[in-house]
């Protein structure tokens, strides 16, 4: 099919406008280059181990920082910014744990793709032929520092984008385009003096030099699939499914107030303060029906049941042993099994130790024995 001649600046005003009309708090267009120094960056990451808990191959970080490895000839980028802020719900009842606000809703990649959908539709029919592509969070590129390119934001020290009107709670997505859109200037900004972020984040994991240990990050952290390390799960508190402190912070994300619209509020009240215990008890059926058409639907049952009983230790509550031991004898995974022995150790009450060690006379995983043994241990040397 010919191409057909179009206005490039013209196409990019139909794009903006689409995108605007389908939620988008800001657009703005970088060009598509090859970033060597975020290349760098992400390989000097990598070197570092930050992202050891992900599976980043070698070619990795040369296909996320070229556009062009995404689509062959592309020449600018489409970056959006969709905000998401809303009003945190109140405390629930006793014995709740906190979602970040990203997962409140249903999945926002399924959101967020229809939109950018929509806009590379519009440059496609005014170029006559497919001419783009499109990410969002789910291919390699790396979106926050195109968004940065495009003036969208600043990349701030907790790593997130920050945009100066909307903060840092946005959902970015990106259309690759082969074709020359006029592109938009970065900003001149950083977060300066600026460390409140650095100093509010509990595990230490923001350096303060924008740069992120993420085996740290308590969003990662709850993210995981294997145990959580010991030393860890006490700074988790009560997060079951990633973390908000560093943006909350945030000055401009603070000014920046509810930007977000009624499709990021929370489904329901379980939703963003869910009960510990009914999370501890969580099956993989109902976990289908629960959470599949949430953020957090991709890892499992497993992983929200182990991040309950972390929380449950971490509140100290007596109340929650009889759950965590039914957890200890009954749950089909042994990392879930394990994760609830550290918390009736954390607990330490005599019915705890009492179920701790009545579990260890029979139970046959290695990694839960060691688990009940470092629970008992404490103890252990009080009675000797």
């Amino acid at each position: 099919m010919e191409m057909i001649v179009v206005d490039p600046a013209i196409v990019k005003q139909r794009a903006v406008a689409t995108a605007r009309k389908l939620g988008a708090g800001d657009v703005r267009v970088a060009p598509a280059f090859d970033d060597r120094e975020s290349r760098r960056r992400m390989r000097d990451a990598f070197s570092r181990g930050d992202f050891a808990g992900w599976d980043y191959g070698e070619d990795y970080a040369p296909r996320a920082t070229d556009p062009r490895t995404l689509l062959r000839g592309a020449r600018a980028v489409v970056c959006i910014a969709v905000p998401y802020a809303v009003t945190a719900p109140q405390q629930g009842a006793p014995l709740c744990g906190r979602v970040s606000n990203y997962a409140w809703s249903s999945d926002y990649h399924l959101r967020i793709r229809a939109l950018l959908a929509a806009v590379a539709r519009v440059i496609d029919e005014a170029a006559g032929a497919p001419v783009t592509a499109i990410a969002c969070d789910t291919r390699p590129l790396a979106e926050r520092a195109l968004a940065a390119h495009s003036g969208l934001g600043w990349v701030g020290k907790h790593t997130n984008l920050i945009s100066p009107a909307l903060g840092s709670f946005v959902f970015l997505g990106e259309v690759v385009t082969t074709l020359e859109l006029p592109v938009d200037a970065p900003l001149r900004k950083t977060c300066g003096a600026c460390a409140r972020c650095v100093d509010a984040c509990p595990t230490h994991a923001l350096r303060g030099d924008y740069t992120i240990d993420a085996n740290r990050c308590i969003s990662d952290l709850t993210q995981r699939t294997d145990s959580i390390p010991r030393d860890m799960r006490p700074m988790l508190g009560d997060w079951v499914w990633g973390c908000d402190i560093c943006q909350t912070v945030c000055p401009p994300t603070r000014r920046a107030g509810e930007a977000g619209s009624l499709q990021d509020a929370p489904l329901d009240a379980q939703s963003a303060r869910p009960s510990l215990v009914a999370l501890l008890q969580l099956r993989s059926g109902d976990f289908r029906r629960r959470y599949r058409r949430t953020a957090m639907g991709w890892r499992g049952a497993a992983v929200l049941r182990r991040n309950a009983a972390v929380a449950l230790g971490n509140a100290l509550d007596r109340s929650a042993v009889g759950a965590l031991t039914q957890s200890l004898w009954r749950d089909p995974h042994p990392m879930v099994r394990g994760h609830a022995a550290w918390a009736l150790g954390r607990i330490g009450s005599p019915r705890a130790l009492q179920a701790l060690q009545d579990r260890c006379a029979i139970e046959s995983d290695d990694q839960v024995l060691a688990e009940i043994r470092v629970a008992l241990e404490p103890f252990n040397r009080v009675d000797a």
